[in-house]
């Protein structure tokens, strides 16, 4: 480890989990985060629960990342916090934390957007292969789905998105549908790897070669499990498997022909993806298959696909030797782009 290093602390609470990581330079020294149970009860996130729940535990969390480094708080050199996007009230319970902790230690203070930090998660210092630039990144989560150029840390393009809602959304709600506990997404994972992905065909959105759109898949299965309960009323049980198998082929089948398409627009082979449903199992078996077509796949480690600190301290460092800083009249912004 470089003792020459800055040690950066850094805080995300865009959404429901709370977490804080330490770095020294781009190695993490402790990644800690507090999931909150609560939202199960509501089938999804309700943000005035999250924003109590993340007061309730930035201090703890904060504390904890801190005695697993083996860091005392002097020994910060900069904080690094997620400003935007984000749930507003969540948002700022971590950028109000920031900037106070920021003037009691009397170091810089850095924002971060969060989508940004999930694509430089790959830059992390674990161990794994780092993509050179440019690359492409496919940041799929909850409420993103983006085709991004990277072309520096500081230099960022969106070639597409979804123009509604994103794919992460899209496993919860058909997981909801089906009257699976929230987060339903990674039970989706799960369910298909006992069924058949052929089983039942879903339609794929007409929109642009490099955009998204999953509304109306969430609409067509909805429909599809109506018809069939309909004829029985035990299909979703009794055909489980074969319906998340199905539906998380669509999903897939959509991503990967765009990115067949970055490829043909942009020229670029380095592939990366990003975000908490780049954790899911068949997308990363999937993308790793893209190596035997002359293209360099980038995976990040399980705990770097969803929400956590040390991505954003990544970012924070880089950020920190570019003398990137902000001032305390920073607040948050729950729309922030790329």
């Amino acid at each position: 480890m470089d003792l020459d290093q800055p040690i950066i602390l850094a805080i995300e609470s865009s959404c429901d989990d709370t977490s804080a990581a330490i770095l020294k330079g781009t190695e993490v020294l402790s990644n800690v985060v507090a999931t909150q149970e609560i939202h199960k009860e509501f089938g999804g996130v309700v943000p005035e629960l999250a924003s109590r729940a993340h007061q309730k535990n930035i201090i703890p969390v904060v504390d904890a990342a801190l005695k697993k480094a083996g860091i005392y708080k002097e020994d910060i050199d900069g904080i690094a916090f997620t400003s935007g996007p984000g749930l507003l009230g969540s948002l700022l319970v971590g950028v109000s934390f920031a900037k106070s902790f920021s003037m009691a230690l009397g170091v810089p203070l850095i924002e971060v957007n969060h989508m940004e930090a999930h694509i430089l998660a790959h830059l992390i210092n674990d161990g794994s292969p780092t993509p050179k630039f440019p690359f492409l990144c496919l940041t799929v989560s909850g409420g993103h789905t983006q085709l991004v150029v990277v072309k520096s840390v500081f230099e960022m393009e969106v070639i597409g998105e979804t123009i509604d809602d994103a794919a992460g959304e899209a496993f919860d709600k058909v997981a909801k549908i089906m009257g699976l506990p929230y987060p339903g997404g990674p039970l989706i994972d799960k369910y298909a790897k006992l069924g058949k992905p052929d089983a039942f065909l879903f339609p794929h959105p007409k929109v642009g070669d490099l955009d998204f759109s999953f509304s109306g898949l969430k609409t067509a299965v909805l429909y599809f499990l109506q018809r069939e309960v309909q004829k029985n009323p035990e299909f979703v049980t009794e055909r489980l498997n074969d319906i998340c198998a199905s539906v998380q082929k669509t999903i897939l089948d959509i991503l990967f022909k765009k990115i067949d398409n970055a490829v043909k627009v942009t020229g670029i082979t380095r592939i990366a993806i990003a975000g908490g449903v780049s954790a899911n199992s068949e997308l990363r078996s999937r993308l790793q298959k893209q190596s035997s077509r002359g293209r360099e796949v980038f995976i990040p480690a399980f705990e770097y696909c969803t929400d956590n600190a040390a991505m954003i301290g990544v970012v924070g460092y880089h950020k920190y030797m570019a003398k990137k800083f902000v001032d305390i009249t920073i607040t948050a912004n729950a729309r922030m782009k790329i």
